[in-house]
Order: C-alpha cells, then structure tokens, then sequence
C-alpha cells in the first residue's frame, strides 16, 4: 500500500528521526525496531544494514549488522558466498543513486543452476524485489540498506524518507560505539607530525632531519604515539591514526 508524503513525514517525526537527537546513541535493538518501521512505511516486509564488503572481508554474516531475514535463508545464503558478488552490490559499485532490483538482488551474475536455485529461494521467503542504497558514517565507513518484499519500486517521497531516516539512524549507531571514535589519550603535535611523515615514508633519521630534531627525540615522539594508539608497531599506529582521522 503506497503512502502519502504527509504519512511519511509524520511516521518519521513520530519514530524520532530529529536530527536534534542524534546525540543520544542508539542500540541494535533499537535499530531493528527503527529499519522495521521505515521498512512497512514503505511497503517492504524485510530489511538488511550491512557493512559494504571489502576484499578482506566478503563473507555474509561477517558484514551483515542488522537485518529480520528468515534465519534459514541467512544460513543458505552464507554457505553460497555471493554477497560480495551479487547483483545488488555490484550495481551499488557503479552509482551512489539508490538502486532497485526485481528478482535475483542477492544472487550472482551468472546463469548457472545455484544462481537460479537462490532467486527462487530468496522468492519463496518473500524477499522478491530490493530497494537498496549505500550510506557512510563519520568515520567514512561504506554501509548498505537494503529493503526488500514483494512491493514495486518506492515513490520518490519514501525514498527521500528511507535515505533520511537510514542516514539519521546509522549515525546514532555510530554515535553509541565510542571506542571506535579516537584513542582514549590525545596525540601532541610532535607525534602527529612524526607519525605523518613515517606515513610518507621517512625514517626516523630522515624525519629528524626535517622536523630540526635529534633522532632519539623522534624515535621517543613515535613511541609515545604507539602507545596512545595502543600499536605494536610504526605501521599498525599510522592505519589507527588514519583511520580516526589524525592524519
């Protein structure tokens, strides 16, 4: 059943979606509760919020955070090792315009009987048709939404309505994991710049050349922030550093 704008912008007051309380943080249950609404307002029966899959990390229930899909098809479907493959992200690859999908979202490309045995198993469950987009939190990390259930391709009303309600929902998600925001103890200057330049490459013997310090004075500033990025090595604190944005 198609909704009115008006029903839409109420059921999005109504749930909370204010960006004045972004603040507050938000569970996974809470989530669940949140996508299932967003989900009937716009006529679906099932949602899923994954993580976008990387090259280092393909798998299904690896990636996948959230989602109310019959617990039997997630098993099938993790066991056939198509996510990372599937029509619906590799379609999401090539745009950043919410993509909708009839028949097949989740199975592979190829025209083979597992592909054909999936379509027919993900249409057996409900799961027909997908409405999907891809969003990134503050840390720039890439997550998928995808809705799907038998109903034809949203309006464009409930699509600005599921992108604005899944964009406010992601970041009080990421808001409520603290300790992905920073190390817990604050970098000084010094170490950022030495961490920077390790970063492009530099020895501590050429960094000490270019920051005007002695080596041993580097070699102690690159220390510390190992230690403040909780490191085991150079390496490891440059990827921590970058990826709470110091660098």
């Amino acid at each position: 059943m198609k909704k009115s704008k008006r029903a839409i912008d109420d059921c999005a007051c109504d749930a909370g979606f204010s960006p004045l309380q972004t603040n507050a943080g938000m569970s996974v249950n809470d989530g669940k509760a949140r996508l299932g609404e967003m989900a009937k307002l716009a006529g679906f029966d099932f949602y899923l919020l994954s993580a976008f899959p990387r090259g280092d990390r393909t798998a299904f229930i690896e990636n996948r955070l959230i989602s109310n899909w019959p617990q039997s098809l997630s098993g099938v479907y993790e066991a056939a090792d198509l996510f990372y493959c599937s029509r619906l992200v590799t379609a999401m690859k090539r745009t950043v315009m919410p993509v909708f999908c009839e028949e097949g979202s989740f199975a592979g490309s190829a025209a083979n009987q597992e592909n054909r045995g999936l379509d027919t198993l993900f249409q057996m469950h409900g799961l027909k048709n997908t409405f999907a987009f891809t969003l990134h939190d503050a840390d720039l990390k890439q997550y998928i939404f995808a809705f799907s259930g038998c109903s034809p391709m949203p309006t464009r009303e409930q699509s600005m309505a599921l992108l604005y309600g899944c964009t406010d929902l992601l970041d009080k998600i990421s808001r409520s994991r603290g300790s992905e925001q920073g190390p817990s103890e604050t970098l000084t200057r010094r170490e950022i710049e030495c961490l920077r330049w390790s970063a492009a490459g530099k020895s501590s013997d050429e960094i000490a050349i270019i920051l005007d310090l002695s080596p041993h004075t580097v070699a102690g500033y690159l220390k510390s922030a190992m230690r403040k990025l909780d490191s085991v090595n150079r390496m490891q604190a440059v990827a921590r550093a970058f990826r709470y944005r110091l660098l």
